[in-house]
């Protein structure tokens, strides 16, 4: 029975492994075969080649194709099996094609020889292919699997971070993907991936990194290809991977923690990195995939172990002793005992503490845990008061930091404050102090003297939360005025914690605060009344609930609540409940906003305006629009990376799609094959007009495309730069005119074009754009290149070698100075060896290379014939020789009739550098002549310096300063008379000079008086003579003596300085062993408590003046200083001693200080008088010492009790205006 490829298709399922060679041998009537294959096609045994068996008998096979083909065998050849033929993709008019049918089209298309043969068995059909290349064979393959394979949709999940390598630099890889195997490759824009899209479950251990869909649709084995290709692209990014271990019981991490080690040993050699969230019980590794694998799979083991060992015990402890039991404990009992120990939550009342282990290490945990429990000494502080108030002492504790305080002032002592979910349960608070004993009690003993100051000083007042940041922001410095003047601390809660409670503490480490309670009440009263009165002011709250139906919350909400934060402000206190938040009676399908009148309405409106946007959104963003686009611009559409797309998506808000579209009819349609996959199609979906915009700009930017054009211009490449300009901003300036891209060739190959991905030559430049554009791109280009050439003239020439450095000048200055004058651009080559010229490059305009030019050849002109000499003088000199500045090369120079210029001067002469190797050789360069008496003269400097000594003269330091005189002139007058160098101690030479030939002679004498001379021998010993004659003998020290004087009487004897100056006037001078180091003027008393009110709204008739004494010398610092009083004479030394001691007495009779506070100081001038004047008479009238302060209204008074009261009596007269006029007043 004979079975077309129809017939074989209906009969088998064509599933199984392939079968490469099938043999057809055990059909019992292979004739009846051969005769039932050749009746299927009648046309042409080329075109479908036989599917008889292979025996010989077939002795038509000669005439066949393959008989044919022997003439000239193809040097490629592929066999390959197709498991089930599919001809639902061939033919056409809904007509289906025939196996041969399909062959004869691949035959014909890719000229190859192919034949098949089908296994009845295995459904399989195995084609074997011939052709002349690699690559026609390649492509009539794929041609047939595309045509007789089932169109099959595949799905890879790829994580997120590998899409941007599948695409590729602009698509490169996914195009060559799609054109590799012909099947097409769909990737959801980035705004539709969904969120764990790998499919992951909450169990899952992997890092829950988003998936894309990469959906694949095509021929199954290409598809099947493309699979692969996008499998191997997406294992080389995720050789790393992050994987979690969650939910690990509260009695196993400790064990699981403790067993780090053996973790990172089971890695192996490759890097992992565990992290653990203790809170959330859960271990991260990252690493290496499969060094993570085996970790996790370690870390399971050893949490299934512990889980299948473990056994508990439960003993009761104490509920105080529970925090000897937590943190680095039970890391510490694990390794003591290999057990874990487990206590209550702070807030249950439970006393119960659980002991996990393994059965034989119970009793070494229960020895441990009792043992660390029982380790320091505890004491439970409870908080005094009702609940209510000893909540409050609680919380300025915190707020103040007081527990770390108490840390801090005693090391090894731990406070600790109830946690915060105790605190709303419990009725009794304690804070619990854990230490040594002693130390305990002294923790104890300073938190009972605090909770004792702190009974009765606390207050709470009611202030809307919402009004908290207002008044502690607007007014900060109120807040911080009311705790200066009344010691009364305001701490507003938590702005998230949304509480209307303000606590007021009586503050008691203020350094005035008062112990009564009555006063403690008064002060917190007072406080309570102006912060309500300031919330009062602050803003009228309200509340307001609207309607909103659940649907649209999230259009309110927004993203991340993005568009509430938006709603609220950044500097907007509101409250605004969304939904169940609100806990409204009526249901979730409203809104609740509370704040300030304005800003509830405000937000009100908004919301309501957001819904009904949202409404229509939901109408209106439904629209959608279609069209076809051809495929060559689709990459520009799209842009880099989507570019293009999420301008038009952030724009217009629209989401557009772009797909390949291909005509069913034209799938390998013979001639129309060509125009397959040249359209793709466009989706643009969102609101109807900015569809209809971003519809139309896309068409527009084809419209652009489809106008593009490009022009190649010869550009020689030396003015490249130019046109492209600093960081290319010459280049972007005609890119963004003429909307055109430019390219100028980079470095170029070997071949010399350009590195660019145009084949660009050295002198090419590229204009891609609008016809348009590029022809006004070309205009303004050639127009800069003829600019250029106008401007950029190159002028070559030569200059003799020993004119370079004279044209160059010291670091360049004269080269800069001739760039700076003529604008021309000048570089010099560096002469060869071989050569006695140099090469000079100019490039500018003509008038600039000549000038120039002109320059650089007056400087090479100027420089005629030089040689060259070396003198060898010992490095010791030079710096002499060189002078200060080079003074001394500049006056040599001169003298021997050389140039003045200090340009010229550079180079004649040049002393060895550190570092060279000859470090005594002075080397010459210039004029013959000059060259000769340069020498001559340095040899004869040497000579002399090689003669020089030098000699060391004991001077005293205290008439250095004379003898070198203002300016240094005296010195300047000695060397210049007698051509010796004088350095005296402490000057940059002095050690440069070397040592002194009679230095042993000196070796008593004090380093500072040793005085150098160095020149020759004569001239040494005249100077020697003049210095010696200009020393003065030593002075003979006058009389002395000691006087005890009281520190504190220090400042109303010196009189600011005032005494000590008229000492100096004896010839006096003082010395004292100590000085006060308080200020002069005693500080006035603080009022007494009731003695009269500084409240500013009980307003009182002020007083005229107010006047305070007190004793003087009481807070004054305590101990004698010894004056030591050095006279010229005993005449000046007697006359000090004797008005040093009325001094003392004085300063003992003033006994008093009166501060005497004014209004105002309006009055100051007459007080002080010209010049002092009318101070200084007081002081002589009265005997008491007066002080008018600059910075306040109040004058110090200091005397006998007697003199400051006649003192103050003085100035008040003198307030008084003249007439009887009564004294003005400053009202406020």
């Amino acid at each position: 029975m004979a079975f077309s490829a129809a017939d074989l298709q209906r009969k088998h399922n064509l599933e199984g492994a392939p079968d490469p060679f099938p043999s057809l041998v055990e059909s019992p009537q292979p004739k009846a075969r051969t005769q039932s294959v050749q009746e299927l096609d009648t046309e042409s045994q080329s075109a479908f080649p036989s599917l008889a068996s292979a025996a010989p008998a077939a002795v038509a096979a000669p005439k066949t194709a393959w008989a044919a083909a022997r003439k000239q065998t193809p040097v490629f050849a592929d066999t390959f099996t197709i498991g089930r033929i599919d001809l639902s993709n061939t033919g056409k008019d809904g007509k289906h094609a025939t196996l041969g049918e399909v062959m004869k089209q691949v035959i014909a298309k890719y000229k190859v020889k192919l034949e098949g043969s089908a296994n009845q068995k295995t459904g399989q059909t195995t084609f074997h292919i011939k052709a002349d290349t690699q690559k026609e064979l390649e492509k009539a393959k794929k041609s047939l699997q595309a045509l007789l394979s089932p169109q099959v949709t595949l799905i890879i999940n790829a994580p997120v971070s590998t899409i941007a390598t599948i695409i590729g630099p602009k698509g490169a890889t996914l195009k060559q993907i799609r054109d590799q195997t012909g099947v097409r490759v769909d990737i959801p824009p980035r705004n539709t991936v969904v969120p764990n899209g790998n499919g992951h479950t909450g169990q899952d251990d992997e890092e829950e990194e988003m998936t894309v869909p990469v959906t694949l649709s095509g021929p199954q084995p290409l598809a099947l290809e493309a699979q692969a290709l996008l499998n191997q692209i997406i294992s080389s990014k995720t050789s790393k991977t992050t994987q979690r271990v969650r939910d690990i019981p509260a009695h196993i991490l400790p064990f699981v923690v403790a067993r780090k080690s053996v973790f990172q040993a089971a890695a192996g050699p490759d890097s992992v990195e565990l992290s653990l969230n203790a809170p959330g019980r859960e271990i991260t590794v990252a690493g290496d995939r499969e060094a993570v694998v085996r970790v996790i799979d370690s870390i399971k083991s050893t949490i299934e172990h512990y889980t299948n060992n473990l056994t508990s015990l439960k003993i009761s402890i104490p509920k105080r002793q529970h925090r000897l039991l937590t943190g680095k404990a039970v890391d510490e009992i694990v390794t003591k005992a290999q057990c874990v120990v487990i206590v209550a939550k702070a807030d249950e009342s439970s006393d119960e503490v659980t002991i996990w282990g393994q059965s034989n290490d119970l009793p070494n945990g229960l020895s441990a845990v009792m043992a660390q429990a029982n380790s320091q000494h505890i004491h439970e502080f409870p908080l005094p008061g009702p609940i209510a108030v000893s909540k409050q002492m609680l919380t300025y504790m915190t707020h103040i930091g007081y527990p770390r305080t108490l840390i801090n002032g005693h090391p090894g002592v731990a406070v600790y404050a109830p946690e915060p979910s105790v605190v709303e349960k419990a009725s009794i608070l304690n804070i619990d102090i854990i230490g040594n004993k002693a130390d305990v009690d002294s923790v104890v003993r300073k938190v009972s003297e605090l909770m004792g100051k702190l009974l009765g000083a606390t207050q709470e007042i009611q202030v809307d939360w919402l009004l908290h940041r207002f008044i502690t922001g607007k007014h900060a410095k109120k807040l911080k005025q009311l705790h200066d003047a009344h010691n009364v601390l305001a701490i507003f809660p938590l702005e998230a914690a949304e509480q209307s409670t303000v606590l007021l503490v009586y503050d008691p480490f203020s350094a005035n605060a008062s112990p009564s309670p009555d006063e403690k009440t008064k002060h917190l009263e007072d406080v309570a009344k102006e912060i309500l009165k300031l919330a009062k002011d602050a803003a009228d709250v309200k509340s307001q609930t609207i309607s909103v139906e659940k649907r649209w919350h999230e259009a309110v909400l927004g993203k991340g609540r993005t568009t509430l934060n938006a709603i609220i402000g950044e500097d907007k206190t509101l409250s605004i409940k969304v939904g169940a938040e609100a806990a409204d009676p009526s249901g979730e399908d409203v809104i609740a906003i509370r704040g300030a009148s304005t800003d509830v309405d405000r937000v009100v409106k908004e919301i309501l305006t957001i819904v009904e946007s949202a409404k229509n959104d939901e109408i209106v963003n439904s629209y959608s629009t279609e069209f076809d686009i051809e495929r060559e611009y689709v990459g520009r559409i799209v842009g880099a990376q989507g570019a293009g797309v999420n301008k038009l998506r952030d724009q217009l808000g629209v989401k557009v799609d772009v797909s390949d579209e291909v005509d069913e009819k034209e799938k390998d349609g013979g001639k129309k094959k060509k125009a397959a996959h040249q359209k793709s199609k466009v989706k643009i979906t969102g609101r109807k007009e900015n569809v209809e915009e971003a519809k139309k700009r896309i068409l527009a930017q084809i419209e652009r495309l489809a106008d593009e054009t490009s022009e190649v211009l010869k550009i020689p490449s030396q003015y490249h730069s130019s046109l492209i300009g600093q960081s290319g901003k010459y280049a972007i300036r005609l890119e963004e005119k003429y909307g055109v891209k430019i390219t100028f060739p980079r470095q170029s190959a070997e071949n010399g074009e350009g590195k660019t991905r145009e084949a660009l030559k050295a002198d090419e430049v590229l204009v891609k754009g609008g016809k348009k554009g590029v022809a006004g791109a070309k205009s303004e280009l050639l127009e800069a290149v003829e600019f250029e050439k106008e401007s950029n003239n190159i002028l070559k020439f030569t200059v003799p070698n020993r004119a370079v450095a004279r044209i160059l000048g010291r670091g360049g200055a004269s080269i800069n100075e001739i760039k700076d004058e003529t604008d021309a651009q000048i570089d010099v080559d560096k002469a060869s060896d071989d050569s006695s010229l140099t090469n000079i490059s100019v490039r500018g305009t003509k008038k600039a290379v000549a000038a120039a030019k002109a320059a650089i050849m007056a400087i090479a002109d100027q420089v005629t014939e030089e040689t060259s000499a070396t003198v060898v003088i010992e490095s010791k000199f030079h710096r002499t020789l060189i002078g200060a500045g080079g003074q001394g090369l500049k006056e040599l120079v001169k003298n021997c009739g050389g140039p003045e210029d200090p340009k010229l001067q550079a180079g004649l002469i040049r002393f060895p550098r550190p570092g060279d190797a000859a470090i005594d050789e002075v080397r010459l360069r210039g004029e013959p002549k000059l060259v000769a008496k340069l020498k001559a003269e340095l040899e004869k400097l040497a000579a002399a310096m090689r003669d020089r000594v030098v000699v060391a003269i004991d001077i005293p330091a205290a008439q250095h300063r004379a003898l070198i005189g203002r300016g240094g002139q005296h010195l300047n007058d000695l060397q210049n008379r007698t051509g010796v160098q004088v350095q005296f101690p402490g000057s940059r030479s002095y050690g440069q000079v070397g040592e002194a030939e009679n230095a042993a002679d000196l070796k008593d004498v004090d380093a500072a008086n040793i005085v150098k001379v160095s020149g020759s021998r004569a001239a040494c010993e005249k100077a020697l003579a003049e210095l010696k004659d200009s020393v003065k003998p030593a002075a003979v020290e006058g009389p002395s003596s000691t006087v005890t004087v009281p520190v504190k009487f220090h400042h109303v004897i010196s009189q600011q300085g005032g005494f000590f100056r008229s000492l100096r006037a004896y010839g006096v001078q003082v010395d004292h062993s100590a000085l006060p180091q308080k200020s002069a003027v005693p500080l006035q008393p603080t009022p007494a408590e009731g003695n009269g009110s500084a409240r500013i709204d009980e307003p009182e008739e002020e007083p005229p003046f107010k006047w305070e004494v007190t004793a003087n010398y009481q807070d004054a610092e305590q101990g004698d200083s010894t004056w030591t009083l050095k006279a010229k004479d005993q005449a000046g030394l007697d006359r000090a001693q004797k008005q040093l001691k009325e001094a003392i007495e004085h300063a003992e009779r003033m006994s008093h200080v009166g501060f005497l506070t004014l209004p105002d100081r309006s009055t100051f001038p007459r007080i002080v008088g010209s010049k002092g004047a009318n101070v200084a008479r007081l002081r002589n009238e009265t005997g008491a010492d007066i002080t008018v302060s600059r910075e306040n209204s109040t004058i110090v008074i200091i005397g006998s009790e007697k003199d400051i009261l006649a003192a103050k009596d003085a100035i008040l007269r003198m307030t008084s205006a003249p007439g009887g006029r009564p004294r003005r007043t400053h009202e406020d």
